[in-house]
């Protein structure tokens, strides 16, 4: 049961709505502080506009949300990523765990688990691993601005625990 009421008629909701198509259970809770709200989508919009693919963009927002043990987003991208990527259960396995087939990708992924374990602090050896990957300056702000970007949604749904209105993921052998 959610810890914060799930609302429904907040205008600040119609914005989700067409971003999404639909209202979340995460945003009809988060619709609780409109400000944090109106700041989550604002900041989501735009790095939508960003370097970084739609792709690498879920896959960051999958590997935050099981990084920080949130149930709830990475049955929300694990979803997102199934059906409006078309990525299979093994790309979407690895995403979770920090890899991808595609070098360029697992760099980025690297950078992003680091960015997360580490407060922060990536260590030289991974940025100089992900620059010799072909990431670039603009990625690497990018990332990191998609990691603070989930790292709120994670913290809020840990505090709301919303409803999860998304399927269930599956459990993930070799979890931290």
């Amino acid at each position: 049961m959610s810890r914060l009421p799930q609302l429904t008629g907040a205008p600040v909701l119609d914005q989700v709505k067409a971003q999404l198509g639909r209202v979340p259970n995460l945003y009809a809770a988060m619709a609780n502080g409109p400000a944090a709200l109106t700041g989550y989508l604002a900041l989501r919009e735009h790095l939508q506009d960003g370097v970084l693919t739609p792709r690498l963009r879920e896959q960051l927002a999958l590997l935050v949300a099981q990084e920080n043990g949130c149930d709830y987003c990475v049955a929300a991208h694990t979803y997102r990523g199934e059906k409006l990527l078309k990525m299979t259960p093994a790309e979407l396995a690895a995403t979770r765990h920090g890899d991808d087939a595609d070098p360029h990708a697992a760099a980025v992924l690297a950078v992003a688990r680091e960015a997360v374990r580490a407060q922060g602090r990536v260590d030289d050896a991974t940025l100089t691993a992900a620059r010799a990957a072909g990431v670039t300056d603009a990625e690497l702000a990018e990332i990191v601005a998609h990691v603070a970007l989930n790292v709120l949604s994670n913290y809020f749904n840990h505090l709301a625990r919303p409803e999860l209105d998304f399927p269930a993921a599956p459990a993930l052998e070799g979890a931290r």
